[in-house]
């Protein structure tokens, strides 16, 4: 393994043993070399920036061995990235790989205030004033310098990517205004073994399928390729191979230790996405040091041939060739530009272990947060009043995304389905004709795809409505939510946010159509998910209001929600009996809504409390009829929202009987009922509880769904059980 001892003389020596030349000093804006765009002036910019990203790495390593450093994956024989930052403009929206920080350095020289290496070292000391992620993660990522922080979940940030050029050109087409110039291009940086990976090539295939189509996609894929990932090679050529050639994808490469090859190559690609506003991949050779990171040994896997072919490619050591070739440095000039640039981040580096860590939980969660429930209101009011009567679950969302469309003029619907067919049960259906194609429009059938055209509209100033299809559906690309959408505030520190309202067609009951595809309860995932929003309405006017309410969140604070649908009671009318169309209801006024965490109580029964949501609510209120014809009555609290949970709403119905009866329609374990319990309990409610559920099983075909979904029957059976002797705390005198 090259130690930093080996990779600091391997330099040293090189560079004395670099052929000094008798020619005179060079104009700035002369080429370094004949043939080159690359001037002198802009070599010895980007020597500057590959010599802070080297040092950047060295000052991590000293750091860690004094406790204070908590980051090692480094950048080293990466620099050639610096490249890629000069070819570009610093209003081009960036997503680095986390070997990107030549490219990170490079940039911050072009935009005046900003000083990349206390960035960097900050974020390594997770000290709280760290003005990238406020010391929640190392990452690379400015508001200034439109580079937006990526985490380190390999290739995740590629779908965003693809959806910020898509935005870029949709947002133009819509003369709605967004974060970005117009003729700005979008840079993503992954490393050779990222390129792999499932994410990347769905966001490459999305990238091209869209571009096919004759719609803008300009987009510059930057692939670091170092030959390895973690211990494992990449085998030679393997990544032209792969992409070389790839129908819809301009192709170039360049040696990523030769700072004027790199430069002329990264003008060329940039230029030609810029140009022709269709996605290229830019594919530097680069080599890696020091191992994966500080706790890598390398000698357990590669040889010292291969280690030694590596130095012998150092990018530092080949932009310093030449500048002293070209006559503007000496050999000893360069040395002394190392040993002064060592030396200062040195100093850099022991003012950031001095820096204040994070030092409360509440600091650390401060960018997940809530919107204020003024702000929401403030905006919901925009939304103007309907005058549509006794509409079904379907009718009341179609309803309320017209409005939603009419209100905001850069909100965008799509989906599978959503456009010209109008979506599987009909609640997109007309909003294409309506509002354009342009606003309303199908998607591949890739979920993965459709949460990166949300995630880079919404960091691009739009406000993205997309739909999944099923429930089932969204496992596949979950991470998208997880891994980008939620972290974003998190590791930006509220720098940058993604809005999304994210429709969610869910849950079972659908009489056994299609199995578990089409009838999935399990949203454990979701409620997992820190800042995440979950709305689950179930009946009309709630999932109007509901709906507005999101939109509101996502329009004010970039909240991300996700507003989960129930399949089963789309089109439903009854409640009790066949005609008396007891689900349908009014859409609320203009300025109605329903606030973030605050449920709906139906009846005063002193008896019971049941507590349930989504098709939970239809059963509960059926078997509180026939529990009333029994002599138990019962009031049903809708919770309407599973994240955040109504608290405050839950403990005063429980304590009203002090009996409660938890109805969940997802799954006994690690369903939402655990969580109802939870909250019980710590919120000191001391009555009587019990709870039914879905067994823990996915939900089969036809008539055994109907063994495994919690039922009205079992509702029935498990209130006649709650001890009736105690008297509820507050129950008036019999």
């Amino acid at each position: 393994m090259s130690s930093v001892e080996d990779l600091e003389a391997h330099f040293s020596a090189a560079v004395r043993s670099l052929a000094s030349t008798n020619l005179p000093t060079p104009a700035a804006d002369d080429p370094v070399r004949e043939g080159s765009r690359l001037t002198v002036e802009g070599c010895l910019e980007l020597f500057i920036a590959q010599l802070g990203a080297r040092h950047l790495d060295l000052a991590a390593r000293w750091m860690q061995r004094q406790g204070r450093g908590y980051y090692t994956i480094g950048s080293a024989g990466h620099e050639g990235s610096a490249a890629v930052a000069a070819a570009v403009r610093p209003t081009d929206p960036a997503l680095l790989h986390y070997r990107s920080a030549g490219f990170y350095v490079r940039r911050a020289m072009q935009v005046p205030g900003i000083d990349p290496v206390r960035d960097v070292l900050l974020g390594v000391a997770a000290a709280a004033d760290e003005p990238i992620a406020g010391g929640r993660h190392k990452v690379f990522g400015r508001r200034e310098l439109a580079i937006i922080p990526t985490t380190s979940t390999i290739a995740s940030h590629l779908p965003r990517a693809v959806g910020i050029a898509f935005a870029i050109g949709r947002a133009r087409k819509m003369a709605a205004p967004i974060a970005w110039p117009d003729d700005a291009i979008t840079v993503a940086s992954v490393g050779d073994a990222s390129l792999n990976h499932s994410t990347a090539v769905g966001a490459v295939n999305s990238a091209t399928y869209i571009s096919y189509q004759g719609l803008p996609m300009p987009l510059l894929l930057v692939c670091e390729d170092n030959g390895i990932g973690l211990s494992v090679p990449t085998p030679q050529g393997w990544i032209e191979a792969a992409y070389g050639n790839r129908s819809g994808l301009r192709y170039f490469a360049a040696d990523g230790s030769d700072a004027a090859a790199s430069y002329d190559t990264a003008c060329a690609a940039a230029e030609w996405v810029r140009r022709n506003r269709r996605p290229a991949l830019l594919h530097l050779s680069v080599v890696r040091f020091l191992g994966h990171a500080g706790s890598d040994v390398e000698s357990a896997y590669r040889t010292p041939p291969d280690v030694a072919r590596d130095l012998d490619r150092d990018p530092l050591v080949g932009t310093a060739r030449l500048l002293v070739h070209c006559g503007l440095l000496s050999r000893e000039d360069v040395l002394r530009m190392y040993d002064s640039t060592h030396h200062d981040l040195r100093e850099s580096a022991e003012s950031a272990l001095r820096a204040r860590p994070l030092e409360s939980a509440a600091e650390v969660v401060a960018p997940l947060s809530l919107p204020r429930a003024e702000l929401v209101a403030g905006e919901v009011i925009r939304i103007p009043a309907t005058s549509a009567t006794r509409l079904t679950v379907a009718q009341a969302i179609s309803r309320t995304l017209a409005d939603l469309l009419d209100a905001y003029p850069e909100m965008l619907v799509f989906g599978e389905d959503v456009a010209v067919k109008g979506g599987v049960y009909g609640v997109t259906r007309g909003l294409r004709k309506r509002f354009g194609a342009v606003r309303v429009f199908d998607t591949m059938l890739d979920e993965q795809s459709i949460l990166g055209l949300a995630l880079g509209c919404g960091v691009s100033g739009l406000l993205p409505v997309p739909e999944i299809q099923y429930l089932a559906y969204l496992h596949n690309a979950e991470d998208q939510l997880r891994g980008e959408a939620a972290t974003l505030p998190f590791f930006s520190n509220g720098q940058y946010r993604n809005p999304m309202v994210l429709r969610i067609a869910a849950y079972g009951y659908q009489r056994g159509f299609g199995g578990h595809f089409h009838n999935d309860n399990a949203i454990g995932v979701l409620r997992d998910v820190p800042g995440l929003v979950i709305a689950s309405p179930a009946r009309p006017d709630d999932a109007a209001a509901m709906l507005r309410t999101c939109a509101a969140a996502a329009k004010t604070d970039g909240s991300v929600c996700v507003f989960l649908e129930p399949i089963a009671l789309y089109h439903s009318r009854d409640l009790y009996d066949d005609g008396d169309d007891g689900w349908l209801a009014d859409l609320p006024g203009g300025e109605e809504h329903v606030p973030l965490g605050s449920a709906r109580t139906y009846g005063d029964g002193f008896d019971l409390t049941i507590v349930t949501f989504g098709n939970g609510l239809r059963l509960s209120l059926r078997a509180a009829r026939t529990l009333s014809g029994e002599g138990i009555d019962a009031r049903v609290v809708d919770l309407r929202w599973l994240a955040p949970l109504p608290q405050i709403d839950i403990l005063r119905e429980a304590d009203a009987t002090g009996r409660v009866l938890v109805v969940d329609e997802t799954r006994h374990d690690g369903g939402v009922g655990e969580g109802i319990v939870t909250m019980l309990v710590e919120g000191g409610f001391d009555g009587q509880m019990a709870r039914v559920s879905s067994v823990d099983s996915f939900v089969p075909l036809g008539k055994a769904a109907e063994l495994v979904l919690v039922s009205q029957d079992q509702i029935e059976a498990a209130a006649r059980l709650m001890d009736p002797s105690r008297p509820p705390p507050g129950s008036p005198p019999s």
